[in-house]
């Protein structure tokens, strides 16, 4: 019996499999944010790369669950569910190692007047000191779970307890470019401007989004990140050099 018929709806790590309009499979891995639920997700997304099925036009990773778009008119769902149940029935085939980048990250207030009003908010909530907010988003090791809602906005588990402010009740007007949010217990780095619910604590001058690259994303799920602390100098200077091109990020071997 494969993993997905052996679930119950009892079982919060229960399998599902969700239709998505006739399109599209949804195969869920659980109910929270967790990594070895992400890792369970990513391997599945590498085992129909490589071994694709005809039909299967896409995948899409989250935190929980793997979308498979595909064309009804060649694929059947119920011939993709049962692919897709007989990879999950496999023992884990070896996936890339995720790597870990180091991002340089500026916290300093006079970057823009919204990152000092909301720097101000997480630490008046958190009971803390701007700075202390500021050290405390830096010390962590965040894993990238998933891209979403906008080009190379990337979805981050790890967020320091400290720092899990709810989401604001209405958005705010848009944030800079490449901010870096928190909400909601969890943490983001943001491309674009645009109205949001999260909260800016601090800008990175590098692009995790560039048409310009052969590869436009920089990091993938399953990547680590963490953040080293800048001033208002050095972000200038290395944002020049990001917009002609240079790539900032340190990767680990």
């Amino acid at each position: 019996m494969s993993q997905a018929e052996a679930s119950t709806p009892t079982d919060p790590d229960a399998v599902r499999f969700r239709d998505a309009g006739e399109a599209a499979l949804v195969v869920e891995f659980g109910a929270r944010v967790d990594p070895a639920l992400n890792a369970r997700v990513l391997a599945l997304d590498a085992a129909l790369a490589q071994d694709p099925v005809a039909g299967m036009l896409e995948t899409v990773p989250t935190y929980r669950s793997l979308m498979i778009h595909y064309d009804p008119l060649v694929l059947d769902r119920d011939a993709l569910a049962a692919r897709v149940g007989g990879l999950l029935d496999r023992p884990p085939a070896g996936s890339r190692p995720g790597r870990t980048w180091t991002l340089p990250c500026c916290y300093d207030p006079a970057l823009a007047e919204d990152l000092a009003e909301d720097l101000g908010a997480v630490a008046d909530w958190a009971g803390l000191a701007p700075a202390d907010v500021a050290a405390r988003h830096a010390s962590g090791t965040y894993r990238v779970y998933m891209y979403g809602f906008a080009p190379g906005f990337a979805y981050l588990g790890g967020l320091p307890e400290t720092l899990a402010i709810p989401r604001r009740r209405t958005p705010r007007p848009p944030h800079p470019a490449n901010a870096l949010l928190v909400g909601g217990g969890l943490a983001a780095v943001a491309t674009v401007p645009m109205p949001t619910g999260w909260y800016v604590v601090g800008r990175t001058p590098e692009r995790l989004y560039s048409e310009a690259r052969p590869q436009s994303f920089l990091v993938e799920p399953g990547d680590g990140l963490r953040f080293e602390p800048i001033d208002a100098a050095t972000f200038a200077a290395l944002e020049a050099r990001a917009a002609r091109g240079e790539i900032l990020a340190r990767r680990d071997p």
